[in-house]
């Protein structure tokens, strides 16, 4: 009697099976309504045409024909094995990574199975052509497989003596499991039965033919898994088998009699047999797998363009699934973790490469002292087979030595012989890549620049950050855009005043909006991390966050946060005002509950590292900072100044937003004055505690930018207090308020166009400025230059009117202190028309400093904020690259960058040149600065470090250069 389990697989089997009649049915009722439709054109055409009309189509058919991609000529395909090859390790962009790879090492006489790799070229033209192969390939394919045959001894198909093949994908940038594999092609009812008597391993030989049935019917034709993985465990439950090994070979001849049937249910037609449809089959397939929504999505994050296409490895099999003596297994040469230099891997005896992918099986590790560090029975590879454990090692050494990296590799043992299946660079944390790099220098394998040239900026941000322990479990409950990295744990919370308030009295708190806006600043800066629902990686609250080394989620769509009742609701999960979550800016996760943190180290090691990177760097580094602690955290990391201290973020704390409404709102030049009074003791401390820090290291200070409607009040409490500075009635300031009202206010009354309608403004800004420098160098501190930039200027008339200005609050300052101290009055070019009147700008300005994020928003017609609905549809059609305010438009803003830096010094030749929007911190825009000839970069405090190694791999390519 069957058992219940049985029972409900052989039901689902058969409501399966139903399914599929059904589906046949609707495929055989469109064939026939294809074939009315095909005779129907096919009457029509022989009608007769008028000649106009078949001229018409004519020429219409020789322009598509002169459209069409010109056919590729000379080699697609490169052969490898037995010790020599066609291709090389430097044509990677031609037979992708892992092809370059298998071919440098048969010249380097390693054990490599012989094969050939269908060039990334054929890919493109697969694309180009309507996914038709060019001509010459079936030729070329066929002579490279008789080579392989006579290098194996055996021929594809024979029913003796047969040839399998392994299939892989191979793109010039390593994209691990985004693409398609097939294993053990060529296997059929024929050459099964002699694989078994070949190898004396029938077992053998079934065990194989089911993973190739399961594989390619998965991978080729579209059959899920799923329906395989049924059929097996059903078998095994039936039997009493726990483990696939426990199955014998009577036990795969039935199940792959099973997997065949099903196939031919599925698909209206038998499992392939003929050997060459099957390999024709597998590289259409991988090909196609270019494009499929994983491969998408990770060349997406990567920044790896679909034009390069990837490469088609063909190569005899190897089996380490032939018993006891077999096995397979992949090794890196050093822990790809720490970066110690310890053998790190893992093996299967008697297994394929997918049983330890797939986790099916406990994999056993490579080396002793790894088995005993993680308590394991199993006995390593070192201990189970040592002889050809001291081979494998071997190659570990011959590789590492001839890479000059730590290699990533793949190898099969069959009954005893080694094989080697793939190498190449092994992806590694950021503290391991460093340690590596610097021992390898140590190990005079590499020289200083090509270990700074080797790590990349980016990564940098999992050492500068706390991170979530990651073997702690943790409960996720949405995930959003990796907005700012690092983690935080806190109380959730929904108004900025509330965070202030708990945080005040020393509670942790994560600040939740569903959108933040610089009113929030104070919040921001009380909350140990942002969260919000909307906006993008370059939205205001990703910015700020990132500006204060916050952690940030930023644009998680699955929460929805209700500010009325306290409370945030993601699917059926409900958190309230009060409640822990825990915010990883680095992978965009929200976690419930509180998580352990891993505070970060930076070790011996990076110091070292950064140090050769300033060497080699001509960019200086500079950071974006307004408080004294992100001030702090940058001359910690290396920074050589301020860049850009904006100065509205001092406006928002809790003891001064009511004054600076008060100036607002006051009708006349007397109450405004009246009100900044109160002000500029407060910014004249605020620039003293900078310079101090800063030790003499310039401070680019903007004077106030933003459009005056966002330091107004809201509640009615707001404006009570306000009353009670000015004196005016709560009705007259809502009036007053009203009138500031703009309908564009980003593009209105905002920037010097403030400081010419209130000058005063700007001359109580710039007073604090200069008694600040005063003081601290009469005080004994290091000299202070500070630089004051004009904001959005747009002709030499507005830096004119604004810097004379300056220049007479400058000089009232030194003549009342008896003190003089130098500095420059410079601007802030963020519209076309400053970059295009640079020349003539720069006769006043003294420093050119590039908002990028403000010249992106004005040259593309795009708001920073709001891109966030569309950006994803524009970089998945192709439209842009990378998103523009995360990665400067070189094509575009950039031209006007290179325009302004050339016009300027054309005007004065020594006028300092710098950036200072989020671009600062991008690797690929520091690259552009330094070939647009700029001074220096600012950025955030925690992307100080990532601007200094930037900028050092921007000098040695440009030397690189210089020597080709």
């Amino acid at each position: 009697m069957a058992k219940p389990k049985q029972k409900k697989a052989k039901t689902k089997l058969k409501a399966k099976t139903a399914s599929t009649r059904a589906k046949t049915a609707v495929r055989k009722t469109a064939v026939k309504v294809k074939k009315a439709v095909k005779a129907k054109k096919a009457a029509k055409a022989r009608k007769p045409v008028a000649k106009k009309s078949v001229t018409k189509k004519l020429v219409a058919k020789k322009a598509a024909a002169s459209k069409a991609p010109a056919p590729i000529k000379g080699k697609l395909v490169y052969s490898f094995g037995d010790g020599k090859a066609e291709g090389r390790a430097d044509m990677r962009e031609l037979l992708g990574g892992k092809g370059a790879n298998l071919a440098e090492m048969s010249n380097l006489g390693l054990p490599v199975p012989p094969g050939f790799t269908i060039t990334t070229e054929v890919c493109t033209a697969y694309y180009d052509n309507g996914k038709k192969y060019p001509p010459a390939l079936k030729g070329q394919v066929e002579a490279a497989l008789a080579t392989v045959e006579k290098l194996v001894g055996a021929k594809f198909g024979d029913s003796t003596m047969p040839l399998l093949v392994s299939v892989r994908s191979g793109a010039r940038a390593s994209m691990p499991g985004m693409m398609d594999t097939v294993l053990n092609l060529g296997l059929n009812d024929v050459t099964v039965e002699a694989l078994a008597r070949q190898s004396g391993n029938e077992r053998f030989a079934w065990d194989s033919y089911r993973r190739f049935i399961q594989m390619y019917s998965d991978v080729v034709l579209g059959v899920g898994h799923e329906h395989f993985e049924e059929i097996l465990e059903m078998h095994k439950e039936e039997r009493g088998f726990n483990l696939d090994t426990d199955l014998k070979a009577e036990d795969w001849k039935e199940i792959v009699a099973a997997y065949k049937k099903m196939v031919e249910k599925e698909l209206g037609k038998p499992f392939p047999q003929d050997v060459h449809d099957q390999l024709w089959g597998a590289i259409g397939a991988v090909f196609q797998s270019w494009m499929n929504q994983r491969a998408i999505t990770y060349r997406a994050l990567n920044n790896i363009p679909a034009s390069w296409g990837t490469a088609v490895n063909v190569q005899a099999m190897v089996f380490g699934n032939m018993g006891d003596t077999s096995c397979t297994g992949v090794a890196f040469t050093r822990d790809p973790a720490t970066g110690e230099k310890n053998y790190y891997g893992e093996y299967l005896i008697n297994a394929q490469g997918e049983d330890v992918v797939a986790g099916i099986r406990t994999p056993q590790q490579l080396t002793k002292a790894a088995r005993l560090k993680a308590g394991n029975d199993l006995p390593s590879m070192e201990e189970s087979m040592p002889e050809t454990f001291k081979q494998l090692v071997n190659v570990f050494q011959k590789l590492e030595k001839h890479y000059r990296d730590m290699q990533d590799i793949e190898f099969t043992v069959q009954q005893g012989k080694l094989w080697m299946l793939q190498t190449r660079s092994g992806k590694r944390t950021a503290k391991a890549a460093i340690k590596i790099a610097v021992d390898m220098v140590k190990e005079k394998l590499i020289s200083q620049a090509e270990a700074v040239d080797r790590i990349d900026p980016a990564s940098l941000d999992q050492l500068l950050h706390p991170t979530p322990d990651p073997k702690a479990p943790r409960k996720v409950i949405a995930k959003g855009l990796a907005a700012s990295p690092g983690a935080a744990s806190g109380k959730v919370v929904f108004q900025a005043d509330e965070a202030e308030q708990m945080a005040s009295k020393g509670e942790a708190v994560i600040l939740c909006r569903v959108e933040t806006s610089p009113e929030d600043i104070h919040g921001m800066h009380a909350a140990k991390g942002i969260l919000t629902a909307r906006g993008g990686t370059t939205s205001h609250a990703a910015v700020v966050a990132r500006g204060m080394g916050r952690p940030c989620v930023s644009g998680a769509g699955g929460i929805r946060i209700d500010y009325a009742a306290n409370k945030m609701t993601a699917g059926d999960i409900t958190v309230n005002k009060g409640d822990v979550i825990t915010i990883d800016g680095s992978t965009g996760e929200v976690i419930l509950g509180l998580m352990p943190m891993i505070e970060p180290q930076l070790s011996g090691d990076f110091g070292l590292l950064m140090s050769w990177a300033d060497k080699l760097r001509k960019l200086k580094v500079r950071t974006n900072a307004e408080t004294p602690a992100d001030a702090e955290t940058a001359v910690r990391f290396g920074c050589e100044g301020i860049g850009l201290c904006r100065t509205e973020h001092m406006f928002f704390d809790a003891d001064r937003i009511t004054a600076v409404r008060e100036m607002i709102l006051s009708d006349n030049v007397e109450g405004r004055r009246k009100a900044l009074a109160k002000i500029l003791p407060m910014q004249r401390n605020d620039f003293v505690q900078l310079f101090k820090i800063m030790a003499g290291r310039p401070v680019t200070i903007r004077l106030l930018d933003p459009p005056l409607h966002e330091f107004l009040p809201k509640t009615d409490a707001d404006f009570e207090a306000v009353a009670k500075g000015t004196g005016l009635s709560v009705a007259a300031l809502k009036e007053r308020k009203k009138a500031l009202e703009e309908t564009n206010p980003m593009l209105g009354h905002r920037g010097c166009r403030l400081g010419i309608t209130y000058p005063e403004i700007y001359e109580m800004q710039a007073r604090a400025i200069f008694e600040a420098a005063v003081e601290v160098t009469q005080g004994g501190g290091k000299p202070v230059e500070p630089e004051v930039m004009i904001p959005l200027v747009a002709t030499k008339a507005e830096i004119d009117f604004m810097k004379k200005r300056v220049d007479a609050v400058a000089q009232a300052v030194f003549k009342e202190k008896g003190k003089k101290v130098k500095y420059l009055v410079g601007t802030m070019i963020e519209l076309p028309r400053a970059a295009l009147r640079a020349a003539e700008i720069a006769e006043t300005a003294e420093f050119f400093s590039f908002g990028t994020n403000d010249l992106t928003q004005t040259t593309l017609g795009i708001s920073r904020d709001d891109s966030a609905l569309f950006m994803e549809d524009y970089l998945k059609a192709g439209i842009f690259d990378r998103d523009p305010f995360v990665s400067i438009d070189q094509a575009g803003v950039g031209e006007l960058v290179k325009i302004a830096a050339e016009r300027g010094r054309s005007s004065r030749k020594d006028l300092k040149l710098g950036i200072c929007g989020e671009h600062g911190g991008d690797p690929s825009s520091v690259r552009f600065c330094h070939k647009a000839g700029l001074d220096y970069v600012s950025c955030s405090p925690y992307r100080v470090p990532i601007a200094r190694l930037a900028a050092a791999q921007a000098a040695i390519s440009e030397e690189k250069a210089s020597e080709a």
